[in-house]
């Protein structure tokens, strides 16, 4: 929900550590993808995981009831009250979370599910009896070794798992998620990783419906794929939810640049250590997270590049450590470039890793119109929980 204001308020005036969004930036990013799935002639299911903020999921969804993609049963009872009636919980289901699944659709939250295992589909096709009402579920499919799933020539489980749910009418139809893309960086590697999706994802579908069995919705989907895939036959949607914002893992793999970067961590200057050529600021790990993410990749990021007010990187200069309440800010190691002079009290942005764990350590959106706004225009809440 919008926080009320009395009057506009300005970035300068606001308390740091904090969390500023970027609309324009944010609206291209949601923009470009749409289109661009549009032309392959598939639709968008919006992951709300990332942004987990009712005001952006509207923005997302293509209807105010969806559809959507969510992380946690929080997220779908806090989305559920806004008036979204079209979920998939894309998270392994087990049987002690069937009770919160069935109090959303017994409200009339056409909420599916996912699992990867027989014992999984027998406790979900036995409360589907006992309630006489299917729970729809989708089965999880490894396309590519990088975590949960069933492996596309693992035939007997695939089966069994789907004439189990299928004989409780519970069966929905086969989703992947080709994670292993966040370890790419080439354009020819991406789009083969895209395909790689989609052909794991198709040949389930095919191999369940040789045996009779229905399949309705063939699922994929990461930002990078969904960026990179050239072709999606047989596919019925595609799940992607980093790209609302995008990040410094996102732009290593290649799929934005830091001008597509819509979220930052406001920061001030809080001290300075000339002998060691650091700047402390007031934005730590319990700000910044501790992700790492871009550790693994080509241009090591520390904990987030750091930018002027108006989103221009400073050459070079990254936060190298962060502490609970303080980022130690120095020249990235193997520069020539200098320490700027950043007196005490001067503000910066820093331009997150990972997205997802950075908004995690706040409760609202400092939302400015553009990238050297002044003015906050909206505050955005957003949850926590599972």
């Amino acid at each position: 929900m919008t926080t009320p204001r009395r009057e506009a308020e300005r970035v300068g005036d606001l308390t740091t550590p904090c969390l500023l969004l970027t609309e324009s930036v944010m609206r291209r990013n949601i923009g470009r993808l749409k289109s661009r799935l549009k032309s392959l002639g598939v639709p968008l299911r919006p992951h709300l995981k990332t942004p987990k903020c009712v005001e952006i999921a509207r923005l997302l969804m293509d209807t105010p009831q969806g559809p959507a993609t969510v992380s946690t049963l929080r997220e779908a009872e806090v989305f559920a009250d806004a008036g979204v009636r079209d979920m998939m919980y894309a998270v392994g289901i087990v049987p002690s979370k069937l009770d919160r699944v069935m109090a959303l659709r017994r409200c009339g939250v056409d909420l599916s599910i996912v699992l990867d295992s027989v014992e999984a589909a027998q406790a979900v096709a036995e409360r589907s009896r006992a309630e006489g009402a299917a729970i729809p579920a989708l089965i999880e499919i490894d396309s590519d070794g990088h975590r949960a799933g069933v492996r596309p020539r693992d035939t007997a489980r695939l089966i069994e798992i789907g004439r189990t749910l299928h004989a409780a009418g519970a069966l929905r139809g086969v989703m992947t998620h080709a994670g292993s893309s966040y370890a790419l960086n080439t354009k020819a590697a991406l789009e083969a990783a895209a395909e790689q999706e989609r052909a794991a994802a198709v040949s389930c579908a095919e191999t369940l419906r040789n045996f009779g069995l229905p399949v309705a919705i063939v699922s994929v989907g990461s930002t990078p794929t969904a960026h990179y895939a050239r072709d999606l036959t047989g596919i019925t949607e595609v799940r992607a939810g980093n790209f609302v914002f995008f990040d410094l893992v996102m732009n290593g793999v290649g799929v934005c640049t830091t001008d597509d970067i819509a979220a930052s961590v406001l920061a001030s200057v809080i001290g300075h250590q000339p002998s060691n050529g650091w700047i402390l600021v007031d934005a730590g790990w319990m700000s910044l997270s501790r992700d790492r993410g871009t550790a693994r990749q080509t241009v090591d990021q520390g904990y987030g590049i750091v930018t002027d007010t108006n989103g221009k990187p400073y050459r070079d200069l990254i936060v190298v450590e962060v502490n609970q309440e303080q980022g130690i800010i120095a020249v990235r190691p193997g520069s020539n470039a200098t320490l700027p002079d950043l007196p005490i009290g001067t503000r910066v942005r820093i331009l997150p890793n990972h997205a997802c764990a950075t908004a995690a350590q706040h409760d609202h959106y400092n939302v400015i119109a553009d990238q050297d706004s002044d003015v906050v225009t909206a505050t955005w809440r957003r949850f926590a929980g599972w």
